[in-house]
């Protein structure tokens, strides 16, 4: 067959994934060289780069994706692997998400020197270290008392400061310890009622370009219904709040046969304020845009609940 490279991040997570990919592509199509037939191009990202500053200072959460997108669009890639949380809610033209692999675990995990913890285990006053505005805005409304710092950075670069005692915690994803296969993995992570997690944390995405039929009909076999499901009820939730990395918004969806029960939140920066909704429908024939609908719904709920404060935290006041 053709080559079909793949594009992805050069950070460890984003090549462990980019190698799943590829492995479970050769699986599908019964090919023994699985690099040869979907090479791996990684790069490093404009939002790779920037390590100095919260996503929100330096512009958003595309910036994650845009020299993959070009790479795409140029045609030095067909198939690009996203962690679908770092995705903007649209694509640039002439792009298509095709494909949504199985979910692995969306909750984030609290992590001290000692191990994992609960928010409320935390000493009085303890500085937490995430670059994530979600994260923040959610400890910040549990524990208005912690003292947050931008922490950026790999798995373990974050864990070496977290041992140096520069932070006394910080957050990680479950999805990527376990992809990583690192035994931190092992550790309980936090309970979604207490931190809801980013949208579509946990589902890689695989983008094409819209008029490229091989790199779909090969992606195709690798697509999992019902994290496309989730995926999509979560990302149109945050499409209906114009959500940005200048906002904290969090989603889950969780799919028990045709029925979908999504909860939504947005929360000011501080964490001072939280505007949390859930629906639950059941799904016909047309799942992604039942999903879509719903979870668009659901966004202007949350938008309706917040009012002038919500607005003012997305920049509309």
């Amino acid at each position: 067959m053709t080559p079909l490279p793949l594009a992805t991040r050069e950070s460890p997570l984003a090549l462990a994934q980019a190698r799943l990919v590829q492995r479970l592509l050769a699986q599908a199509h019964g090919v023994e060289d699985a690099e040869a037939a979907f090479p791996i191009l990684a790069m490093t990202t404009t939002g790779d780069r920037l390590q100095d500053r919260t996503l929100m200072d330096a512009g958003g959460k595309g910036l994650f994706t845009k020299e993959i997108d070009e790479a795409l669009l140029s045609g030095r890639a067909a198939i690009a692997v996203h962690s679908m949380k770092d995705v903007p809610t649209v694509l640039p033209d002439g792009l298509d998400l095709a494909a949504f692999l199985e979910r692995e675990d969306p909750r984030d995990m609290l992590l001290t020197a000692h191990g994992a913890a609960r928010l409320a285990d935390l000493p009085q006053g303890a500085v937490l270290g995430t670059a994530s505005l979600r994260r923040q805005a959610q400890a910040l409304h549990l524990r208005p008392d912690l003292q947050v710092v931008t922490l950026r950075g790999n798995v373990d670069t974050r864990l070496g400061k977290l041992r140096s005692g520069e932070v006394a915690a910080t957050f990680l994803a479950c999805a990527g310890l376990k992809r990583l296969g690192r035994a931190e993995a092992g550790h309980p992570p936090l309970d979604p009622a207490e931190m809801l997690p980013a949208v579509a944390q946990g589902i890689i995405g695989l983008a094409i370009r819209s008029d490229d039929a091989e790199a779909r009909a090969a992606v195709r076999p690798l697509d999992h219904l019902p994290s496309a499901i989730a995926a999509t009820a979560e990302r149109a939730f945050l499409k209906a709040l114009d959500g940005s990395c200048r906002t904290p918004i969090a989603a889950h969806a969780v799919l028990e046969g045709r029925e979908m029960t999504l909860r939504g939140e947005a929360l000011t920066p501080d964490g001072a304020q939280r505007w949390t909704e859930t629906v639950t429908v059941t799904l016909g024939p047309d799942t992604a845009s039942e999903a879509h609908a719903a979870g668009f719904a659901l966004g202007e709920r949350v938008k309706a609940a917040g009012g002038a404060a919500l607005a003012a935290a997305l920049g509309r006041a």
